[in-house]
């Protein structure tokens, strides 16, 4: 099994809403086979980080669900709504050994 997570340092002051936003967007993540296990926020360290971790049962499943995720239309429309919120983001993937 692995983690991914992707991880998003937000704009100031956009936390609420790019929350709100990822929300409304579980629908369309679980139709495609993607919606993250869960969303996590900063307590300490850089402010306005948001974090979604989603679990797959291997590097392959992974791989195979983005053309899936990337290509609908409806998840395209409804990521643009996020971009702007979003200062940088990255992606980081770990294997789970227990």
């Amino acid at each position: 099994m692995i983690v991914v997570r992707d991880i998003f340092q937000l704009k100031f002051g956009k936390a609420k809403e790019a929350l709100a936003i990822w929300r409304e967007g579980r629908e369309t993540l679980s139709s495609l086979g993607h919606l993250p296990d869960r969303m996590l926020t900063d307590l300490t360290g850089t402010y306005y980080t948001l974090i979604l971790e989603t679990s797959y049962k291997s590097i392959s499943e992974f791989e195979e669900s983005l053309p899936k995720i990337f290509s609908n239309e409806k998840y395209q429309q409804w990521y643009q709504r996020f971009i702007p919120l979003a200062e940088t983001g990255h992606r980081e993937i770990f294997r789970v050994v227990e």
